[in-house]
């Protein structure tokens, strides 16, 4: 991933509704989540979220896919596996507890943020 692009995944994350939005398709089903149930669940008027959902995508982040007459979106993997590698790749320099996640720390893992039994 390049700086630029880096930097617009984290702009369109630097917006309250739309980490929200973010953090509820990360754990949505699969499948996703069509945008009506996005707009109750968070409460967003469609117009907003609609707005939210375009600079997501834009951002690499999430995918739409039509399903009969529904929009469905979804988190875009790849997109975020790469934001999150160019996060991280310079981040341990000898020091894996700084890349490793405070859940993970917690929950007994090694260094190399395996989790025993898990």
């Amino acid at each position: 991933m390049k700086l630029n692009d880096a930097v617009i995944a984290l702009n369109s994350l630097a917006q309250p509704a739309r980490l929200k939005v973010f953090r509820l398709l990360v754990k949505s089903p699969e499948g996703g989540m069509c945008a009506g149930d996005i707009s109750r669940r968070l409460g967003l008027p469609k117009p907003t979220l609609s707005f939210h959902l375009k600079e997501l995508s834009h951002a690499g982040l999430i995918v739409s896919e039509r399903e009969g007459r529904s929009i469905k979106f979804s988190i875009r993997e790849r997109g975020i596996q790469q934001l999150m590698t160019f996060l991280t790749e310079d981040c341990c320099q000898g020091r894996p507890e700084l890349c490793m996640p405070a859940n993970c720390e917690a929950a007994g893992c090694d260094e190399s943020n395996s989790c025993g039994g898990r």
